[in-house]
């Protein structure tokens, strides 16, 4: 009797140990996680935000995969997070949808987290997994006022890691604090950008260039890609002002600020630098891919037609000066190799000016490198679209004569003449 207390004695100390243990590693991941929820209450951006979530909730729940999908009808995550994120952490666990129909079909307007077996059909859409790396899954749900504004998925290799009902009072808990400072990360976005944005035109301001300039010179640094720096004036701004009224010269500059955004591609700044000057930036361009954009710009604008207040017609038309910075360049002050980019662009810009307007001038370096790559038949059309800026007096059927021989030199580029 004695023997048998005392063994039932020595498993009841067992199970107590064990339970006490298990309740200190509860008690710890806890703790990590409130101190998790504070960080994603206190990021100051939404870059710092997703950061957190890929990486940090990953390490906390001990999970092999972690990605979230955002919804962003408007592209403003997409535009910030492209700027901040590297190709590689956009590619691994971060997913952008311009509509919430994907979401909605994998909820079945139920949005409450979602805990079972992994489901190829239905969630390999979510993870960029190899075939049998996950067994089970967690979704989790962000919503706010009704609609769905993204999910945060978990996958595990343990089958038995995701139950179905198993804690989701705990992952609804999440999903909700996760969903608020989704939407205060948003807004804190939407702030910051009001104060970078220039309220006449809706492109970007000189402030807002000027911390981009330094992401880009240490991108093209970091990865060895060229990037390209365009200036941009409007030609006798001042006499369609005096001329038409300051009225006129407000809907010009946003034609004209709308024209250059609809050339560029997603990835590339425009700024309106000042009065009537605009900057533009094109992170990996090639020197004659650059030229043919901003050749692409002048003419659009000079064969658009506005009308004034008064229903008379106005030519608009631009300079634009080019610089380039080398893949190989390899002085080490970024602030510095900004600068200089942006120099060289304004100089190119007054020597278009000077020239007779209506033209792109590149700097000495990039002209060089872009005359020599003209002597292929594949950039005929380039050598001629910048002829043609270069002698505003040739006739119009020479021109256009000129333009159908490069169509034909390369057919397939002909539209961007």
């Amino acid at each position: 009797m004695t023997t048998y207390l005392q063994s039932e004695n020595v498993s009841l100390r067992q199970q107590l140990e064990s339970l006490l243990r298990e309740a200190r590693l509860n008690e710890g991941k806890m703790r990590r996680f409130d101190q998790l929820e504070r960080q994603l209450i206190g990021a100051g951006c939404l870059t710092e935000f997703v950061r957190l979530l890929l990486t940090e909730y990953k390490l906390a729940f001990g999970v092999e995969f972690v990605t979230l999908v955002l919804v962003d009808p408007q592209y403003e995550a997409t535009r910030i997070l492209q700027a901040a994120l590297d190709d590689d952490e956009i590619g691994s666990g971060l997913m952008l949808l311009p509509s919430p129909t994907m979401l909605e079909a994998l909820y079945d307007q139920s949005p409450s987290p979602r805990l079972g077996p992994f489901n190829a059909l239905r969630h390999q859409a979510l993870f960029k997994s190899s075939c049998g790396a996950i067994a089970s899954v967690a979704l989790l749900p962000l919503s706010r006022q009704g609609e769905l504004i993204g999910s945060l998925n978990f996958g595990s290799a343990n089958p038995d890691r995701y139950v179905a009902d198993y804690g989701t009072e705990f992952l609804e808990r999440l999903a909700e604090i996760i969903a608020v400072c989704l939407q205060s990360a948003l807004t804190q976005e939407r702030l910051k950008m009001v104060g970078l944005t220039d309220g006449l035109t809706g492109v970007q301001n000189r402030r807002y260039f000027e911390h981009r300039l330094l992401e880009e010179v240490s991108l093209s640094r970091r990865h060895k890609h060229p990037l390209a720096c365009m200036f941009l004036d409007i030609d006798k701004f001042k006499r369609i002002n005096d001329i038409y009224g300051h009225q006129t010269g407000d809907e010009v500059l946003r034609s004209v600020a709308g024209v250059i955004a609809s050339q560029l591609r997603m990835g590339d700044t425009i700024s309106r630098y000042g009065g009537e000057e605009f900057v533009v930036l094109l992170p990996q361009a090639s020197g004659h891919h650059a030229l043919e954009i901003a050749e692409r710009i002048r003419l659009t604008i000079a064969e658009q037609c506005l009308q004034a207040g008064s229903g008379e017609e106005i030519n608009v038309t631009i300079s634009i000066g080019l610089s380039m910075l080398a893949s190989d360049e390899s002085a080490a002050d970024l602030n510095q190799l900004g600068v200089r980019l942006v120099s060289d662009a304004d100089k190119a810009l007054y020597q278009a000016k000077h020239g007779g307007r209506n033209r792109v001038i590149c700097d000495a370096g990039l002209r060089l490198g872009v005359e020599q790559s003209m002597h292929g038949a594949g950039n005929v059309q380039l050598f001629v679209s910048g002829l043609c800026s270069r002698l505003q007096g040739l006739p119009e059927q020479a021109i256009g004569l000129l333009k159908q021989l490069a169509g034909r030199a390369h057919p397939s580029r002909s539209r961007a003449l």
